[in-house]
């Protein structure tokens, strides 16, 4: 932890014993525990904020490529359904002319 060692960290709790004293270092311990503690959970509940911004753009991002995609094939659909129709069109005014042309044959031989 920031490389303070065992004999270093006494060292700094034996100054502080005597500037502080005996009977407020306990309750300064006490406040800086706390400090920590709040400081802690304060910069969890950023992480966990940025995390969800996060995961939200990506959802907005993958809706809207789902959006592009489907409406892509909706477009795909409506061309095939429109050469379906041209074909079946043409296939239907393709008959009458063989029925024309038969009834051209019999108006020929009689």
């Amino acid at each position: 932890m920031f490389g303070i060692g065992m004999p270093e960290l006494v060292i700094i709790l034996v100054i502080a014993l005597i500037v502080i004293g005996p009977q407020k270092l306990p309750d300064l311990a006490k406040s800086l525990g706390k400090g920590l503690a709040e400081f802690k959970k304060a910069t969890d509940d950023f992480k966990q904020t940025i995390e969800a911004d996060s995961r939200t753009e990506e959802e907005k991002e993958h809706l809207a490529k789902l959006a592009e995609a489907k409406k892509k094939a909706e477009e795909e659909k409506v061309r095939e359904a429109e050469e379906l129709k041209a074909k079946v069109e043409g296939t239907v005014a393709a008959e009458p002319a063989p029925a024309a042309a038969a009834a051209v044959e019999t108006e020929k031989k009689a």
